[in-house]
């Protein structure tokens, strides 16, 4: 028995559906999700480290973390929700080195009493810790070789400070403080190596004299007035300086490149007035300078732009006339550079292209400003940065797609091919 060959016309709609089926599966397939986006990886969660003594706390010095309502629990050398508590290896009783209170709640009271049995203590903290202040006994303060006090005893003043005479690192900040100065407060300290007062309300003027041990001077945001004294340059183990935002006036001292060890300085938002002293260029480690908002004039010196180590300029809202003297490798080595607010400064535009944006104008052929700093804004630049991101959007798309609709005409003209075979086989079987 002779076996029947399969019909062509089922044949040819299997055929069909087939390469339907599968152009269906590759047009899917090529074409991207615009929703789909790589799953950010986890970041690692640290874990902190805590210091504990495994001798057993002195009794006394036990009694008074519990009069203090310091929760001591089985381990009172371990950090807690609001102190940490560092103690020293010694036998047969540890004794507290470290003392530092964060975030205090209103039962916390300095007692005179348990105080005077923390007398080990040689740094001592409170943050964010508005309680009263009250007189450190003699023995603790004479021990202190750290003072922090940051948003924290409500007020305090100098002749209190002046009492931390062996201090070498003194922190006092968002604190007001009753002084008529920095003098006596420094004055009395001799081995200070690091001070910072800032946002305390401190008026007065700057000291004459200083402790040539001095690494770290940060006295911003305070009322402070008068000149900067050339004694300070006499500091050559400084290496940070923060006078901003005080009333100093006058201008920078000649000799301030003597700094020779600076490393970071902020004169900024005062009165000062005068040029960049040339001794600046001897300072040879300098990495950040910010001399914005003040009253300075004359041009800008030439030799910052040799300051190999500089990331950080800040020139803005002065008074600075004349030719920017840096060119566009220099500009681009720096983190941050602020000229701005200079209307008589102006860049060669033949050195510097006109899309580094800084704030002033280019200059004519007599080195002056050919117009006003152009006020384009912020919100113009988005504007123009987001119709940029969105031409890259679109001729995104239309590449992506290119391939996909290569894909769908050649399953069209297949498809129609097929039909018309179909049409064919049909016709001819009609006309037999």
């Amino acid at each position: 028995m002779a076996s029947s060959s399969p019909d062509p016309f089922f044949l040819l709609i299997f055929l069909t559906l087939f390469l339907t089926i599968s152009t269906s599966n590759s047009l899917s397939s090529s074409s991207p999700s615009p929703l789909s986006s790589p799953s950010p990886k986890p970041s690692p969660i640290s874990t902190p480290r805590t210091h504990s003594s495994s001798s057993i706390l002195d009794p006394n010095q036990l009694k008074a973390l519990q009069s203090l309502n310091i929760p001591t629990g089985k381990t009172p050398c371990s950090p807690s929700h609001n102190t940490t508590t560092i103690c020293d290896s010694s036998t047969p009783f540890s004794h507290i080195v470290s003392l530092n209170f964060i975030n205090c709640s209103d039962d916390v009271a300095l007692s005179l009493t348990a105080l005077k049995s923390l007398s080990t203590v040689k740094d001592l903290g409170f943050y964010n810790c508005p309680i009263s202040p009250i007189r450190l006994p003699s023995q603790l303060a004479l021990n202190l070789k750290s003072f922090t006090c940051v948003s924290s005893l409500k007020k305090l003043t100098g002749v209190w400070l002046s009492k931390l005479v062996n201090v070498t690192d003194l922190t006092v900040s968002h604190v007001s403080i009753v002084a008529s100065g920095p003098s006596i407060i420094m004055n009395s300290i001799k081995n200070l190596h690091s001070v910072t007062i800032s946002n305390a309300n401190l008026t007065g003027y700057l000291p004459k004299h200083w402790h040539s041990n001095l690494s770290y001077v940060d006295l911003s945001g305070n009322k402070l007035k008068g000149r900067i004294p050339s004694s300070l340059t006499e500091l050559e183990n400084l290496v940070y300086l923060n006078l901003s935002s005080n009333s100093l006036n006058g201008t920078i001292p000649a000799s301030f490149g003597d700094l020779s060890s600076l490393q970071n300085v902020s004169l900024s938002s005062n009165s000062l007035s005068g040029s960049v002293p040339d001794s600046f260029a001897a300072i040879p480690r300098l990495v950040h300078l910010d001399l914005g908002s003040n009253q300075l004039n004359g041009t800008i010196p030439k030799f910052i732009s040799d300051m190999k180590g500089l990331k950080y300029l800040n020139l803005e809202r002065n008074n600075f006339h004349g030719v920017l003297p840096f060119n566009a490798s220099f500009i681009k080595k720096l983190a941050v550079l602020k000229v701005g607010g200079n209307s008589n400064l102006c860049y060669n535009h033949s050195t510097l292209s006109s899309k580094v944006k800084l704030g002033i104008a280019p200059c004519d052929k007599h080195g002056l400003p050919v117009s006003p700093p152009a006020s384009k804004d912020i919100s113009s630049d988005d504007t123009d940065d987001s119709d940029d991101y969105a031409d890259d959007e679109s001729q995104h798309q239309e590449h992506s797609h290119g391939p996909s609709k290569v894909v769908l005409g050649i399953s069209i003209a297949l498809s129609s091919i097929v039909f018309i075979i179909i049409f064919l086989i049909l016709l001819a079987k009609c006309c037999k």
